[in-house]
């Protein structure tokens, strides 16, 4: 797997918020700009979305692609890997929460390959792009 690129906020909110905006994917066209849509594939017993399809259109950028979810036991962080996809050969990412005063600190490390070829000082700056976005977002949503 390729290096991987992390980023961290803090939200005004405990971590079960947080991670239930997280954990909600339906709801992600709503408020993530580059998402236009998802489409659960699998829940589990534990009612946990297990695998999801989405589509993103962040502009020159667009990718269908499906991803499996490992959600864990104590609910502060959830990790997932690229199933398929069209652009994306891989992708891992994660959200870690930890709770801070008066709120959680959120830390996400995204990893990603594509079939096109990609100097890694780029894809790099990308992935921040993304994270940092991402953050921004689910700061807003979870505070709003």
């Amino acid at each position: 797997m390729a290096d991987s690129t992390s980023g961290a906020i803090t939200v005004a909110e405990s971590p079960g918020v947080v991670m239930a905006t997280i954990a909600d994917l339906a709801a992600y066209p709503e408020w993530v700009s580059a998402v236009t849509s998802v489409e659960v594939l699998e829940t589990g017993d534990d009612g946990r979305i297990h695998t999801a399809r989405f589509v993103m259109d962040a502009g020159m950028v667009k990718d269908t692609y499906v991803l499996a979810y490992d959600w864990a036991a104590d609910g502060m962080s959830v990790s997932w890997e690229l199933v398929e996809g069209q652009l994306q050969k891989s992708q891992h990412g994660s959200y870690v929460l930890t709770p801070r005063d008066g709120g959680t600190e959120v830390v996400y490390e995204l990893a990603v390959d594509l079939h096109i070829p990609m100097i890694g000082l780029l894809k790099r700056k990308a992935e921040k792009v993304i994270i940092n976005t991402a953050l921004g977002e689910l700061k807003k949503r979870v505070e709003a």
